[in-house]
């Protein structure tokens, strides 16, 4: 049996379990032999059912972004990821923050921590994009304007009451440049506040932006 080869087609996203069992189709316990394989470091697993190469196939691992649309959906990249994504924070990320209509939840894994945090529908569904990272890659990610917001709405504590205090929130807390702000599309943004969690605070938002 040839893993390496019946998984290389596979390698634009992470592997599901049906997929490595087909590919051990000829063992008469493969979930003995999946076990093995990512103890010797053939497989990596992220989470119950689902994996990615390990080091010893040789063989390319999805995009971190892709990683996370998948091991909890449905969801989207957002918050720190997507503002450093969009060159809007010069901070590296090192966690991939994500959002989803599911429950709260983090997942450490070899290839790194990937975050999710709660938001509901309608508000959770604006501002998505689907972004091709390669060829055969591609990641939801929440635009420039709904990374911002998601920020506001998931950040605790975070209540912006004026403009003063949103410009502070956004240039020394998130560290994002004037210029940037002023490249943010303020009327679409001004959509979703009615249907948004910290409605409030995104009105603030919408104010502050058409101001700049």
């Amino acid at each position: 049996m040839n893993l390496r080869r019946k998984i290389k087609t596979y390698t634009h996203a992470p592997i599901s379990h049906n997929v490595i069992m087909e590919a051990l189709a000829t063992y008469s316990r493969p979930n003995d032999k999946i076990s093995e394989m990512i103890k010797s470091g053939e497989l990596v697993s992220l989470r119950r059912g689902l994996y990615v190469p390990g080091p010893e196939l040789d063989l390319p691992i999805p995009e971190s972004f892709v990683i996370a649309n998948h091991l909890r959906g449905p969801s989207y990249v957002s918050l720190e990821s997507a503002l450093s994504y969009w060159d809007l924070i010069p901070e590296r990320v090192y966690e991939t923050s994500s959002v989803t209509t599911k429950t709260t939840k983090t997942y450490q894994t070899s290839l790194g921590r990937y975050s999710f945090q709660h938001l509901t529908t309608p508000y959770y569904s604006f501002g998505i994009r689907s972004v091709r990272l390669t060829e055969q890659q591609t990641a939801l990610i929440a635009s420039p304007e709904k990374a911002v917001c998601d920020k506001i709405v998931l950040t605790a504590g975070v209540i912006l009451r004026s403009i003063s205090q949103t410009m502070d929130f956004l240039i020394e807390d998130l560290r994002i440049d004037e210029e940037q702000l002023q490249t943010l599309d303020v009327s679409t943004i001004e959509t979703w506040v009615e249907d948004a969690p910290k409605r409030s605070s995104l009105q603030m938002l919408v104010n502050t932006l058409q101001g700049l």
